[in-house]
């Protein structure tokens, strides 16, 4: 018995993004809930403080973006380092703002072409996306154990 394959495809690029800004929104959300003291220096078991990961968030979304749609991989400034919760929620919203105006713009055979983003992770342009989606997933576990441990209810991990 032979079977026949369909190549089906599954999401559309204007769904991912949907789907990865309903992931931000939320991380978002997660951000707001700290106190401003507790952003920046609370941490559990020797992790990174929550505006940390924040940070990493931010150095990767617009950059991979960028790389998927151009092949070229330039790191983030790293200079405008927020010190202020009101700071990182502002460099957040830039950057939801510049994701919806380039991810239209990535031509539709570089989800599928295989990179090396900045010279480290080999794979397709959508796969690196998927990537740092997963990151900010796995991070905010994170912020959502630090939340509960300071006596604060996280929000909602479905209300994106």
């Amino acid at each position: 018995m032979t079977t026949a394959t369909t190549e089906v495809s599954v999401i559309t690029a204007e769904e991912l993004l949907k789907h990865w800004q309903g992931h931000r929104g939320l991380t978002r959300k997660v951000i707001e809930a700290f106190p401003e003291n507790k952003l920046f220096g609370f941490s559990v078991g020797g992790m990174r403080p929550f505006s940390e990961l924040a940070w990493e968030f931010i150095g990767m979304a617009v950059p991979i973006v960028d790389g998927v749609s151009t092949g070229k991989w330039v790191e983030f400034n790293k200079a405008r380092k927020p010190t202020t919760k009101e700071e990182l929620l502002a460099l957040w919203d830039e950057q939801t703002a510049e994701l919806d105006k380039k991810f239209p713009e990535i031509p539709p055979h570089r989800f599928s072409e295989v990179d090396k983003a900045f010279g480290m992770w080999e794979g397709s342009g959508l796969r690196t996306i998927q990537y740092a989606i997963d990151n900010e997933i796995h991070h905010r576990g994170q912020g959502y154990v630090y939340l509960r441990a300071l006596g604060i209810e996280p929000p909602h991990f479905w209300e994106r």
